[in-house]
């Protein structure tokens, strides 16, 4: 692990590779590795962070000189990848890179100093090449010549001028899933500042107090840790993290967001007449507030940085809408306005956006602890997410269902919704030809939290596009053959959502010999969908993410003149705690007709299951996996019987 980056972007990029756990060696020492050893190097992880001393000197406003010392070696080729190159964030506007030294160290330890040519800024491409938000630059070191076995050793000081959150400090570091020989994180603050954290993992030293300012220094060291787990929330939900911070509780964090946000250009005349506009004609709140939500979700443009990376203050409401894009702060402060501008009370809610369920017990800035921002609706009861592009009003995203939120107004933590009306119908029709071939249709409706998305997703595809989105489906359900979409209506932004497809699907029944044919009653997104990703993993030691919904499937299946059957599948219920499953198959020999119908009802009351919960409802999702993969049996008429 490096801590050279913010922990935010440290965390995106590790989470983009593969946590290869088999070694990769060149040929000429792969040649001179027994079997045995072979066997042995498949749980070698790609790097090691050997050393880390990451020493924060942080002063009265908040203003901080950071040092980072930090050693790499690469135990497989996929590590070399990973070290190879590594970036140094900050922010040009408030931050300094005052020195920076970099080396490759061979196996032999001939060291290589990286030279001019191999550090160079570029521009943090989140910006999405909006000038507010370029800010953000990463500088660059390339290591030359690293191999396995090599270390890489970076070393630089970083000053900040200007606090991102003005008079305090905070930072959250967690592991990045390699071995940890040594680290030690020092925090150096006035006497008169305390720091409070909340460490998990990471071994608190005594504080020592001189001249003025106190010292805390925490220290971690780990083995190899185990690959997360198919499914799997982040790890920070059970595993180790430190989250040190100068704020007290979240009320004080709630207090100083809330007075940093304050904007006198709210009320602008230009803002007032846009939601009048907005709302005109329309007296009930809720239809307000979802016609201002609309718009902002189709008109300005979201910045994808997280909260806390950069100053942690909106841009003024009047600047957000000149210019028509925003990070989430941007979202909440103008749509805010816009709704008090009618009268709706809104107020920003401070929360993680990803697989993260739990909040440390200090408030802070982090990858994993706060870094996004949506709106609370207290009088409508309503959580609002404008940023998410997706998702009609009144619904949220996934990665912000069944979070813990500060509210910033009230200075208080709350929870947005666990669970939310998610819904699908699916009908498939197959008549199968002379030649064996079949024929389709397919028609599928979303209701809830999935038809929005699924919308979406067509209202901002071409034709082609959609084509294509149509083609890629039928393949992804392990099918071949034509496919040709149309939609509802894409101009509504709520209420159902259908989806109909019509093609051609290839050798669904052969003209000789025996065919098992899928007792298929949806595409990619169904029922079998749905208990296939949860038993991707078929034992749990690690929570999971368990989103529910209900499914109701049907499908019919005409068959040819040559074809006889000789297996249907037998009816299936399964039911217990979290799930209730049916199905139930009718054959007519007279019309040579299979019909499937079958319902699923997923209802785990929040989106974070245990491995505990995982193990109760196994053996259900197995018998439902045995349904959903359930097939029937065709001979061709007079085909030769098998021995």
């Amino acid at each position: 692990m490096s801590l050279a980056l913010p922990l935010a972007l440290i965390l995106t990029i590790a989470s983009g590779h593969a946590r290869a756990q088999a070694s990769d060696r060149s040929p000429d020492s792969a040649a001179r590795v027994e079997p045995a050893d072979r066997a042995a190097q498949t749980d070698i992880p790609p790097y090691t962070l050997e050393r880390d001393v990451h020493l924060f000197v942080v002063q009265q406003d908040g203003s901080v000189v950071e040092d980072d010392d930090t050693v790499l070696r690469a135990n497989t080729t996929a590590g070399v990848d990973e070290i190879a190159q590594r970036y140094v964030w900050f922010n040009k506007d408030i931050e300094t890179i005052t020195r920076l030294s970099a080396e490759t160290v061979d196996p032999d330890g001939t060291a290589h100093a990286v030279g001019a040519s191999g550090i160079r800024d570029v521009q943090e491409p989140r910006s999405a090449g909006a000038p507010t938000f370029e800010d953000g630059v990463l500088r660059t070191v390339i290591f030359p010549g690293v191999q396995i076995g090599s270390r890489v050793h970076l070393h630089f000081a970083k000053r900040r001028a200007k606090a991102l959150d003005a008079g305090s400090f905070s930072y959250f570091v967690e592991p990045t899933g390699e071995p940890v020989e040594f680290q030690r994180l020092i925090f150096d603050l006035p006497a008169d500042v305390p720091l409070h954290a909340d460490a998990r993992g990471y071994a608190a030293l005594a504080p020592e107090t001189a001249n003025g300012r106190t010292r805390y220094a925490f220290d971690y060291r780990h083995g190899p840790y185990p690959p997360l787990e198919a499914g799997a929330v982040a790890y920070v939900n059970w595993g180790d993290r430190l989250m040190v911070s100068t704020m007290p509780d979240f009320a004080a964090f709630a207090a100083r967001y809330r007075e940093a946000a304050a904007d006198p250009t709210a009320t602008d005349p230009a803002i007032a007449a846009l939601a009048q506009a907005l709302t005109a004609g329309v007296s009930d709140p809720r239809e307000k507030a979802r016609r201002i939500y609309d718009w902002m979700r189709f008109n300005i443009r979201y910045v994808a940085l997280f909260l806390g990376e950069t100053a942690a203050v909106p841009h003024r409401a009047t600047d957000i809408l000149r210019n028509r894009y925003g990070d989430c702060k941007d979202h909440v402060a103008l749509f805010s306005a816009l709704l008090a501008a009618v009268g709706i009370r809104a107020e920003p809610v401070l929360l993680n956006l990803g697989p993260v369920y739990t909040l440390p017990g200090v408030p802070g800035y982090g990858a994993h602890a706060i870094n996004h921002a949506i709106a609370w609706l207290p009088d409508l009861g309503v959580y609002a997410d404008t940023s998410s592009g997706g998702y009609a009003f009144g619904y949220l995203p996934p990665g912000v269902m069944d979070r813990p939120t500060l509210l910033v107004d009230d200075g208080v933590l709350s929870r947005t919704p666990a669970t939310e009306r998610r819904e699908r119908t699916a009908r498939l029709s197959l008549e199968v030809g002379a030649t064996g071939d079949a024929a389709y249709s397919y028609y599928v409706q979303d209701e809830g939290a999935g038809a929005e998305p699924e919308r979406n997703s067509f209202r901002r595809a071409t034709h082609a596009q959609a084509q294509q989105l149509a083609a890629q489906r039928l393949r992804l359900s392990g099918l071949a053959g034509t496919a040709h979409v149309s939609t509802g209506p894409t101009e509504a932004t709520d209420g159902p959502f259908s989806v109909t497809m019509e093609g051609t699907l290839d050798h669904v029944v052969w003209r000789d010999g025996t065919t098992a044919i899928p007792t298929t009653s949806s595409f990619t997104g169904g029922i079998a969908t749905q208990i296939d990703s949860w038993l991707a993993q078929p034992r749990r030691t690690q929570p999971w993410a368990c989103i529910g919904g209900e499914f109701a499937e049907s499908a019919q299946i005409v068959l040819p003149a040559f074809a006889r059957v000789t297996d249907v599948p037998q009816d299936t219920q399964v039911s217990d705690v979290f799930l209730d499953y049916t199905s139930h198959y009718v054959f007519d020999a007279r019309s040579r007709t299979l019909q499937i119908e079958r319902r699923l009802a997923a209802r785990f009351g929040h989106q974070m299951c245990t491995a505990d919960e995982f193990a109760q409802m196994r053996d259900a999702l197995v018998r439902i996996e045995r349904d959903t993969h359930a097939q029937i049996v065709v001979r061709a008429v007079g085909a030769p019987q098998q021995p």
